[in-house]
């Protein structure tokens, strides 16, 4: 089921425009002891996303107040919250769309995860690219056709998740993750301000890095630059840190990045 405009329901009309153009924003968090974590975060991603869309949604109070309601009794799930333009006519044309709909959405935490940050992962390079748009890169729009295109490539690998390069060639994130590396004492991660999602997580840890006084840098720069790494980890608001075993023929044996992030993300 799913709260859809306050009601407990499983349809959505055919011409709301998150089905028709994926014209909507979303995002999503992690719900641990009845709380919605980084919530503060997760609501202003969502302001900025429909401020950069144009999309007329005001509920910021009742949206808040759901997301609390929906995660009361949860020890630990996932919380979706879409906010879609509404429904529309048959054109692109967004005039008439004044009453966006939101939709919240609770479903099972991944438990991989905990596997994951205890034996590391592996990322293989994707062949699909992510399309420069400065306009909406970094925020998490309903378009996520890229995404599911590098998921799909990447389900014939054994990895378990992807390096994703922007059109130009540029190192950006993962399928599902932002990426950061260190080399010594300083920290590099991509801009994500032509392609990619900014996530929650990703500037969680940047104020981590920042306020501890590592070297943090954000950077355009190719795969290779990985090559003479001394570490990896990615992260989401779910995982919410990983570290990385191996990308591409590349191996990674220090954590101490990640030991020092973990304790901060959770």
């Amino acid at each position: 089921m799913y709260l859809i405009n306050g009601q407990w329901q499983t349809t959505l009309p055919a011409n709301d425009r998150a089905v028709q153009f994926g014209d909507g924003c979303f995002t999503t968090a992690a719900l641990r002891k009845g709380k919605v974590s980084f919530s503060e975060q997760h609501l202003h991603r969502l302001r900025l996303a429909c401020e950069k869309l144009q999309l007329p949604f005001t509920e910021w109070s009742m949206l808040a107040s759901e997301m609390q309601q929906l995660a009361m009794n949860e020890q630990r799930a996932v919380l979706k919250v879409i906010i879609s333009r509404g429904a529309g006519g048959r054109g692109y044309s967004a005039a008439n769309c004044n009453q966006p709909t939101r939709i919240l959405s609770i479903s099972p935490f991944p438990t991989f995860y905990d596997d994951w940050r205890k034996s590391g992962i592996s990322l293989a390079l994707s062949p699909v690219c992510m399309g420069v748009n400065p306009h909406l890169a970094g925020i998490k729009h309903l378009n996520r056709l890229e995404q599911v295109l590098i998921r799909t490539h990447l389900e014939q690998t054994p990895a378990q998740e992807a390096l994703v390069l922007d059109s130009d060639g540029w190192l950006t994130e993962c399928c599902a993750a932002n990426l950061f590396w260190r080399k010594g004492n300083a920290v590099f991660t991509p801009f994500v301000d032509r392609a990619g999602v900014n996530g929650t997580m990703r500037q969680h840890v940047i104020a981590c890095l920042k306020e501890a006084g590592w070297r943090l840098q954000e950077v355009r720069e190719r795969v290779e630059t990985l090559a003479d790494a001394d570490e990896l980890i990615i992260c989401n608001a779910l995982m919410p840190v990983v570290p990385v075993k191996q990308a591409e023929s590349w191996h990674y044996n220090s954590r101490e990045l990640y030991h020092f992030l973990a304790p901060l993300c959770e």
